[in-house]
């Protein structure tokens, strides 16, 4: 139980920071372009990780690192890079209300990967519905409801990423590596995978003045190595606690964390219809997480589980072998 409530409460930590990230990201989408960003953010959290924990280390092997490239090309350099250029053809307000649809495409993803009936509960669709509907207040409030296919599309592909990088995290848990080890591995592989873009992004490279703005490294660090290392672990680790669904429906508290970040520390109006936005996230996130007395399908159950023994065993003997 302990260890669950770590899960919970390190997922709301994940989601509460990233919440704040769009002021540090505004801020330098002014001078940088954002790939430029990602890859700054990426070299920063590789750094740091090997600096936290130079001893962590993952041997290279072709049936596993599959997993950790695939981890780095959806939930890292395909996700920021869909979301990031979906911002440029579509509003805040659309990208935020399709961001948190997130943990639906990853129920849906579980559902049909794994059989597991109980990620689709009724609980966890009214939640759903009650949280959506919360972060709809959140963001419409104020603006007008507008529909912007192409980047809406996007934001969309950009949740199906995370979807998929949400459950490969679940399955390299299974291998027995330290979230720090698993979350240095996939900045690794986002990074190969941003490096051809970058040539195509935008970099203005003449102009190295921006470098040398306290308030721009301020920022860059900020993303890298909190909002991007620790907190890329953090979510790893409650990934492989409580699992992928249900660490990702912490997201829906993302608009929220945004709107009250707002109030407190930038002056900006909390109206009724921001209240009632907020209460109805945290509503929709509670009922989400309610657990049902559903199982998988059992022959899948058991498969899943016999391959999780097997992984289990052969990280041991990779570890007796190292010692």
């Amino acid at each position: 139980m302990k260890s669950e409530l770590s899960g919970h409460l390190l997922a709301l930590f994940t989601t509460t920071v990233w919440g704040v990230t769009y002021v540090s990201t505004k801020y330098l989408v002014a001078s940088f372009a954002p790939a430029e960003i990602l890859t700054l953010r990426l070299m920063a959290a590789i750094l740091l990780l090997k600096l936290i924990s130079p001893g962590a280390k993952i041997p290279f092997r072709a049936s596993t690192e599959k997993y950790f490239a695939l981890a780095g090309l959806t939930g890292i350099c395909m996700y920021f890079l869909l979301e990031n250029t979906a911002l440029t053809i579509t509003t805040a307000s659309n990208t935020g209300v399709i961001v948190a649809m997130a943990p639906m495409c990853t129920a849906i993803l579980a559902f049909l990967v794994h059989r597991d009936r109980q990620v689709l509960s009724p609980w966890f669709i009214a939640g759903f519905l009650i949280s959506i509907s919360g972060v709809g207040l959140l963001s419409f409030r104020g603006s007008d409801f507008s529909i912007h296919p192409a980047g809406d599309l996007l934001v969309l592909l950009a949740c199906c990423c995370w979807a998929v990088y949400s459950l490969t995290i679940r399955r390299i848990s299974d291998f027995g590596y330290g979230s720090i080890a698993v979350t240095r591995r996939a900045f690794l592989w986002g990074l190969i995978f941003m490096l051809p873009a970058l040539p195509f992004s935008g970099i203005d490279t003449g102009d190295l003045t921006r470098y040398a703005d306290p308030a721009s490294i301020a920022n860059l660090l900020f993303l890298g190595c909190i909002a991007s290392a620790v907190c890329f672990a953090t979510w790893n680790y409650s990934v492989k606690i409580i699992g992928p669904v249900r660490t990702c429906v912490y997201i829906y508290a993302g608009p929220a964390v945004t709107v009250l970040f707002a109030f407190l520390f930038l002056g900006e109006q909390l109206n009724l219809s921001g209240i009632a936005g907020c209460l109805m996230v945290t509503a929709g996130l509670v009922i989400s997480s309610v657990k049902t007395g559903k199982k998988p399908i059992e022959g899948k159950d058991n498969e899943e589980r016999k391959t999780k023994e097997e992984e289990k065993a052969e990280g041991k003997r990779k570890t007796d072998a190292a010692q």
